[in-house]
C-alpha cells in the first residue's frame, strides 16, 4: 500500500535525504520518496503504519501529517450544477431575447427609447401572463411562496396574471401610461422584496415568473428580470414628469 503525507520543516536536500532514510528504516516500509517542492513524502509499506509511528521515526523539526486528497470531482460538480441551472433558465433567457428583438423591430424605423421601453414592458407582461394563465390553479401556490402580498392575501395570486395582461395591453395601446407605470413599480417592487428575501435565505423554491408550465428555479435571474422592469418604469416616469 502507498500513502502520501505532508511533511513540514524540510528546507534542503539534506532534509530530504534525512526524512527518506529515517522512514525507510522502519519495519514494513518498502520505500519512502520525498518531493521537496511539494513538501510531501510518498511511503510504500507492506503493512499499515500509524501516523504516530511515522512521526516517532523523524526528528522533532519535521512534522508529518496525512495529506488530504483533493476532490477532483468538486469543480466538476460545481460546473455541472452551474450548467444545470443555466439549462433550466434557458427558456427565460430565450423569451427575454424574443421580447427584446420584437421591441427593436417595432421601433427600428424611427427609433425612440421611450417607445421601445413601452413595447418591451407591454410584451413582457403579455408573454409572462400567458404562461401564468396556462396553469391558473397551480400558479397562486407557487407565487405565494415568495411574494409577500400573495402570501398575506391569497386572492392576489389568482388575479395577478390578469393584472399583468391588463398592464401589457395598457403599455402596447398607450392607455393611461403613468398609471400603468406606477402599478408596475408597486407590484414588481413587492415581488422583488420577496425574491430578495428568498435568495438571501437560500431557499430552494420554484420561480413562478413563467407560471408552473416551465420549472424554473428561484435565482438571481428572477431578481434581474424584475429590476429591469422597475428601472424602465422609473425612467419612463422621469421622462414623463421632468
Amino acid at each position: 500500500m502507498t500513502h502520501t503525507y505532508n511533511v513540514t520543516g524540510m528546507t534542503c536536500n539534506g532534509c530530504k535525504a534525512k526524512v527518506e532514510s529515517n522512514l525507510q528504516a522502519l519495519e514494513h516500509v518498502n520505500n519512502a520518496s520525498v518531493n521537496l517542492e511539494a513538501g510531501d513524502v510518498t511511503v510504500t509499506m507492506s503493512s499499515h503504519i500509524s501516523i504516530q509511528e511515522l512521526q516517532k521515526a523523524l526528528p522533532d523539526k519535521y512534522k508529518i501529517s496525512l495529506k488530504q486528497e483533493k476532490n477532483v470531482f468538486a469543480s466538476s460538480e460545481t460546473h455541472q450544477k452551474s450548467d444545470s441551472e443555466l439549462k433550466q433558465l434557458f427558456p427565460l433567457f430565450l423569451i427575454f431575447g424574443y421580447i427584446t428583438i420584437a421591441s427593436i423591430l417595432l421601433n427600428y424605423d424611427s427609433w425612440d427609447w421611450s417607445l421601445f421601453m413601452l413595447d418591451f414592458m407591454g410584451l413582457f407582461y403579455i408573454v409572462f401572463s400567458f404562461f401564468k394563465l396556462l396553469d391558473l390553479k397551480g400558479f397562486p401556490e407557487s407565487f405565494r411562496m415568495y411574494d409577500p402580498l400573495a402570501k398575506a392575501v391569497p386572492v392576489y395570486g389568482w388575479v395577478y396574471p390578469f393584472i399583468e395582461t391588463v398592464l401589457g395591453l395598457m403599455f402596447l395601446m398607450r392607455i393611461q401610461i403613468p398609471l400603468a407605470l406606477i402599478v408596475t413599480l408597486v407590484i414588481l417592487g413587492i415581488t422583488t422584496v420577496g425574491v430578495t428575501k428568498a435568495l438571501f435565505s437560500k431557499q430552494t423554491i420554484q420561480c413562478a415568473c413563467l407560471g408552473t408550465a416551465l420549472k424554473l428555479p428561484m435565482t438571481k435571474a428572477t431578481f434581474i428580470e424584475n429590476s429591469i422592469m422597475i428601472i424602465m418604469a422609473i425612467l419612463m416616469l422621469v421622462n414623463l414628469y421632468l
